[in-house]
């Protein structure tokens, strides 16, 4: 049962979702265009919506770039 908070998930299980690489979503992250909303030791958790918003950004981008 969930209190209404989004699912937090790891990198890789954000990366399949969204059609990318894991480095992708890594890149993301340092480039500052993805933000972890968490952790579980060592790995980082994110909204699956940050996922998607962040994956429509860079695609919006690319498609402007040419």
């Amino acid at each position: 049962m969930t209190d209404g908070l989004p699912a937090l998930i790891p990198g890789p299980l954000a990366a399949r979702e969204a059609g990318v690489a894991p480095a992708t979503i890594r890149k993301w992250v340092q480039l500052g265009r993805l933000k972890p909303a968490g952790r579980a030791g060592r790995a980082q958790l994110f909204r699956l919506e940050d996922v998607f918003a962040a994956e429509r950004a860079v695609r919006g981008t690319a498609r402007r770039v040419r």
